[in-house]
């Protein structure tokens, strides 16, 4: 397998090691979606799909089809009002199909331990009977080296099943977030940002630092101890590239022998919907790209997705 192959696989890993709906995702990154309604604490289950494929550029015969699927325990707990505090324990199941043949990967992935403080939060009348609402959180967190990681990224033969098998980045990496609230009345607008800072692990792997920023447009219906929250929006994630041993992983391979590096982004488009009954919260969320660019455009992401259910109390 060709070595720009097997740096392409490696960002996938880095790309789905998972972590929060509060936050919804893939490797041990967060995304920052939709949270499940809860006044003082919350636990639940959630589920994280998502979707690759790899052909190259210089030999359409080698390919990879990557699914990596996430079953999640999560926690939220309001520590005092201004203070939150979350939890995330994922437990990994992976599927490669490759030239090369397919394997299945299952094991407890990195968890993460998440922050935040509440900067701002008023409530208004305006025009005398429309309720405006507008929140601002920030926070961060640390993502644990739970998951193994096992292979050396100096080993000329590593294969592309040796590189997926890994549950865990082998590295301790940093969380910044920010989120901002707008509502007014039942429709509102979620803003997030975030930022993983990644470190070197011991085998002198670096995954490069991930920004993901979204917007999602959001709407209540409430009907007694029922609310539906039907939700949209759009979302943009850069990763940089990779390094080993301090350098930046630079390849020259393809058809025009250029260098490719791996890193890169994507837009994505994101639909999905909430259901609160009483202590109970339900939720979906579906995510397709519009626009990406990943490996010179040798990998692709087909679609990611996210289930969950919640119990506050």
């Amino acid at each position: 397998m060709k070595k720009v192959f097997i740096a392409i696989t490696i960002l996938l890993l880095a790309y789905n090691a998972n972590a929060c709906s509060i936050c919804g995702c893939g490797g041990g990154n967060l995304y920052l979606g939709m949270y499940p309604n809860f006044d003082s604490k919350f636990f639940g289950i959630r589920y994280n799909h998502s979707s690759y494929k790899t052909i190259l550029q210089n030999d359409n015969t080698q390919f990879s089809n990557n699914t990596y699927n996430t079953y999640e325990i999560w926690t939220g707990y309001n520590l005092t009002k201004k203070w939150q505090l979350f939890g995330f324990i994922p437990y990994q199941s992976n599927k490669i199909v490759s030239d090369d043949g397919s394997s299945k990967t299952n094991g407890v992935g990195d968890i993460t331990l998440l922050t935040n403080y509440q900067l701002l939060n008023t409530r208004k009348v305006v025009n005398d009977k429309k309720l405006v609402i507008h929140q601002l959180w920030i926070g961060g967190g640390i993502k644990f080296k739970t998951g193994s990681f096992t292979v050396d990224p100096h080993d000329a033969d590593i294969t592309l099943a040796d590189v997926n098998a890994q549950m865990g980045t082998g590295s301790t990496d940093f969380i910044l977030n920010a989120r901002d609230i707008y509502q007014v009345e039942n429709w509102g607008l979620a803003t997030n940002l975030n930022y993983k800072i990644n470190t070197q692990n011991r085998e002198g792997y670096q995954f490069g630092n991930k920004l993901t920023m979204n917007s999602i447009f959001y709407y209540n219906i409430n009907n007694k101890h029922t609310v539906i929250t039907p939700n949209a929006g759009i979302q943009f994630e850069n990763n940089e590239g990779n390094k080993l041993d301090g350098h930046l992983i630079s390849l020259t391979e393809g058809l025009d022998n250029r260098a490719y590096r791996t890193g890169g982004h994507s837009v994505n488009i994101l639909g999905g919907a909430e259901l609160s009954v009483k202590k109970i919260t339900l939720g979906v969320n579906i995510q397709l790209p519009i626009e990406q660019n990943y490996a010179a455009g040798q990998t692709n992401l087909n679609w990611k997705g996210t289930a969950h259910i919640s119990y506050s109390f």
